[in-house]
């Protein structure tokens, strides 16, 4: 299987200003990797890092020290050091992030937000919003919430047309950061589906889940991210 995702001695600590400069070391020298068509999901409790090392694989936070290395276009992207314009070349062809939340700009109806990460791959408006229809319809958002803003939706609603964002373009690498969290059996098991039709298509996935069931049935390898919380 091919390498996708290179982490090695990663460490990353945030300072505490308004408690004089409390420095807290959240992630110490974690090392790993993980292949095109496999999930590897990531083990810990609460606090111990694992949202933590999803953001700085997104650089959405800057390390102390390590690689946080992706595979983009057949070469290696340190996204630990890498400039702003990288970063938004790798999340745009290579790297999707799903996050428990929603972020979206108000206002905009949740099919396009779902369409919008194919267009600004060059997709055409028709074939991505024939994307996003189906995959709405696979997570069983209703069809008259399409047009509509996610801001009134239910946390379960919203939750769908999150993953359905993440989902839509198929890139190579996935990172999910508790996507199951908001919803019930039904959805679980569609996100699911989800999962396994990316890994069947030769996605790396590197994710969070809480709910047991869901992590051993979409889980290829298990990794223990152990948190060090000591205060300098």
């Amino acid at each position: 299987m091919t390498p996708m995702i290179q982490v090695e001695n990663l460490s990353k600590s945030f300072t505490l200003h308004n408690q004089g400069g409390v420095s807290l070391s959240v992630l110490r020298n974690a090392t790993f990797s993980a292949s095109a068509g496999e999930c590897l999901v990531l083990n810990g409790a609460s606090g111990s890092g694992k949202s933590t090392l999803l953001r700085c694989l997104y650089a959405n936070y800057r390390v102390q020290s390590g690689a946080a290395r992706v595979r983009h276009d057949g070469e290696w992207v340190d996204m630990a050091i890498a400039e702003p314009r990288q970063v938004l070349k790798v999340r745009r062809r290579t790297v999707g992030y799903v996050s428990q939340f929603l972020r979206v700009i108000p206002r905009v109806p949740a099919l396009d937000i779902v369409i919008e990460p194919l267009l600004a791959q060059g997709s055409d408006v028709k074939a991505a919003r024939d994307a996003a229809e189906h995959l709405l319809d696979q997570l069983n958002v209703p069809q008259r919430l399409w047009r509509l803003p996610p801001a009134t939706f239910s946390g379960g609603e919203q939750q769908r047309v999150n993953i359905a964002r993440g989902f839509i373009a198929r890139l190579p690498i996935l990172l999910l950061d508790e996507p199951t969290a908001a919803l019930d059996g039904a959805n679980r098991r569609a996100v699911v589906d989800l999962i396994e039709e990316a890994k069947g298509r030769g996605t790396a996935i590197l994710g969070i889940f809480h709910d047991e069931e869901v992590r051993h049935a979409v889980a290829t390898r298990f990794f223990d991210v152990e948190g060090d919380h000591d205060e300098k």
